[in-house]
């Protein structure tokens, strides 16, 4: 229980993280100061802050308009539930996708 509990307090922190970087970049657009990359935002959302940078994007109603970001960060979203659905539905996969990837560069050869 104690890992599931780290887990969630490191997705929380992270995810706050993400928050408030949204809200950095969004005070500087307001000020004209210096703003974050896009690719940067998103690639925050990508690697587990998508629920940071929804809840920045809807509450500082911050990049709403702007396309493509608009498309990319629900399509994260979207593949980050897909992901986490099939883990709650078959938990063993990514571990048997690991045998089988390994059994195949074993069997591939020199």
């Amino acid at each position: 229980m104690q890992t599931i509990a780290l887990c969630f307090l490191a997705y929380f922190a992270f995810n706050l993280f993400v928050f408030l970087v949204y809200w950095w970049d969004k005070e500087a657009a307001r000020r004209g100061g210096w703003r974050i990359r896009e690719s940067t935002l998103l690639l925050l959302a990508l690697v587990g802050g998508s629920a940071g940078a929804i809840s920045a994007q809807r509450l500082l109603r911050h990049k709403t308009r702007k396309e493509p970001f608009r498309s990319i960060l629900l399509s994260i979203v979207i593949l980050q539930s897909g992901i986490f659905a099939s883990l709650l539905i078959t938990p063993d996969w990514p571990m048997r996708l690991i045998a089988t990837l390994r059994t195949m560069s074993q069997n591939a050869g020199p």
